[in-house]
């Protein structure tokens, strides 16, 4: 099979076909919009593809026919008409003040008159938008097409300041307002971000868009599916374990079929290594400053239950942890339950590289000691794997010993008691272990349970005031929590532990093996 070259960083389409890059062809969704609506907003991940389809479109409407040989969309489109195609990107750059923000819309304005082949507007941004789009209508012939790419980034950059995220919304809001009243001259609209903010806040009166988000057939509008890498990316899986691809990188789900991230696959293949690739390019700061500031447990994080209006919450100074985990990626649709016409979706981490890159930073941060928590990560597994649960405790033991006093004191997190669980199931987590948390059962509900190495290990925690009491390992005996996992006929490990307040370290570490069913 031969092999082609790798787009990895390329998101114009022209350069994709003109170079013979590996293409997975999303023509078809874009026919299917234009054919079935008029104006439209996504919501997806950084780094998921949304730049690279936002300019296939620009391109088909522009009428660059070689461009599409061989793709679905080429006998279904007619090649004749080219329609003026108006881009919006605030993907470059931060924006530190709002007079910054207008100043890079009226360059964007100005690019577009200057691309197009029209006059400059004059007066203020709404007028001059309104303006483009009318001249550009007259120019060619043909209704405007708009797109819109990293529609909210403005507003993200400044999340921590409030005031500031509100007067970058309220600048684009300037902007976003015309393409409603301009309905008559446009052709086509397509809107894109990671966020989904409130259209009354956002889009003043632009309740035309619809919202593809959770539409089941454009859940892989951006990304790709296992057919894809299968068929488009064969020449590249030689080497590759199949099956550790899906587990490292797919899962990603928006109530239709499951993708991968473009960003990880390219770089795997291009790299030949299994490392956090997407996650490595931008460490979320906000989202574990919240997790922080919330006391989040952190299995609790993995089971989330929330309706796609909470989902879709996302609001200056009110965004609730589902919605923020959820839009950035770091959280995925599991499954959806139908109560009564009301969808109920279960929230889970999308595969391996989520799972343990967040936990693992999370517990870097958690214990003020970054590289602590990467030795601990390692020595765990070491120690897992021979069943050394002396060792393990020592970990463990070590792992609180070492958190600073004044960590305490300048950090809320350590006072709750949730937070001794959250750092022991983050170092198992970080280290990409199958883990249960919160795990349920007709007697109860176990605090973890991790599948490791053809074994179970079952943990109940527990806080006590000072010396161990031994309640936790008598609770997993007593609630039968074994039970369920002896049809497994593997080795079952139950494994009590137990946090001095006191001490803020670990008090008791209780092992009881039980011997493999027959």
């Amino acid at each position: 099979m031969n092999r082609k070259k790798l787009p990895v960083g390329i998101q114009t389409f022209r350069e994709i076909r003109e170079d013979d890059c590996y293409y997975v062809d999303k023509t078809a969704f874009a026919l299917r919009m234009i054919r079935e609506g008029k104006a439209y907003f996504l919501s997806r991940p950084r780094r998921f593809g949304k730049s690279l389809f936002l300019d296939t479109l620009a391109e088909l409407f522009a009428g660059n026919e070689p461009l599409f040989r061989g793709l679905y969309c080429h006998d279904k489109w007619d090649w004749s008409i080219q329609y003026p195609v108006i881009r919006v990107s605030f993907a470059e750059g931060v924006m530190e003040n709002r007079a910054g923000l207008d100043a890079r819309i009226g360059n964007i304005l100005a690019e577009n008159e200057r691309r197009l082949g029209v006059a400059s507007g004059k007066g203020g941004i709404p007028d001059r938008f309104i303006a483009l789009i009318q001249a550009a209508e007259a120019r060619f012939g043909q209704r405007a097409v708009i797109l819109v790419d990293e529609y909210d980034k403005p507003i993200l950059d400044n999340l921590t300041n409030p005031e500031l995220a509100s007067e970058m919304r309220d600048g684009l809001r300037n902007l976003y307002s015309v393409i409603k009243g301009q309905d008559a001259h446009i052709k086509f609209a397509l809107l894109t971000g990671v966020s989904r903010f409130s259209k009354v806040n956002i889009f003043s009166g632009l309740n035309n868009l619809s919202d593809i988000t959770l539409d089941a057939e454009y859940s892989n509008i951006c990304g790709y599916t296992d057919a894809d890498v299968d068929a488009v990316f064969a020449p590249e899986l030689e080497g590759l374990d199949r099956d550790n691809i899906r587990h490292w990188y797919n899962g990603y789900n928006w109530r239709g079929e499951a993708v991968y991230n473009p960003f990880d696959l390219l770089l795997l293949f291009q790299k030949r290594e299994f490392r956090s690739f997407w996650f490595e390019t931008g460490t979320p700061t906000f989202l574990v400053d919240m997790l922080t500031e919330r006391q989040v447990y952190l299995p609790s994080l993995l089971g989330l239950e929330s309706t796609s209006e909470l989902l879709s919450a996302f609001e200056i100074g009110d965004i609730s942890t589902e919605a923020l985990m959820f839009q950035s990626g770091y959280l995925t649709l599991a499954h959806e339950k139908n109560l009564d016409d009301n969808i109920l979706f279960t929230l889970t981490y999308p595969n391996r590289e989520v799972r343990g890159a967040l936990t693992g930073n999370i517990l870097g941060r958690w214990i003020g000691n970054p590289q602590k928590a990467v030795q601990s990560r390692f020595a765990l597994y070491e120690a897992l794997k021979a069943n050394d649960f002396t060792r393990i405790r020592e970990i463990f033991f070590s792992l609180y010993a070492s958190i600073p006093y004044h960590w305490y004191v300048n950090n809320r997190i350590g006072e709750f008691e949730g937070y001794y669980a959250s750092v022991f199931y983050a170092t198992f987590a970080a280290q990409g272990m199958n883990i249960i948390p919160e795990d349920v059962s007709n007697q109860g509900r176990l605090d973890m349970a991790v599948k490791f190495n053809g074994q179970v290990y079952l943990f109940e925690f527990k806080v006590v005031e000072d010396k161990a009491e031994g309640k936790a390992i008598q609770q997993i005996r007593e609630k039968g929590y074994a039970d369920k996992y002896q049809a497994l006929n593997q080795p079952i490990h139950l494994i009590g532990v137990e946090f001095s307040k006191e001490k803020r370290n670990v008090a008791g570490f209780a092992v009881e093996s039980l011997e493999e069913s027959s």
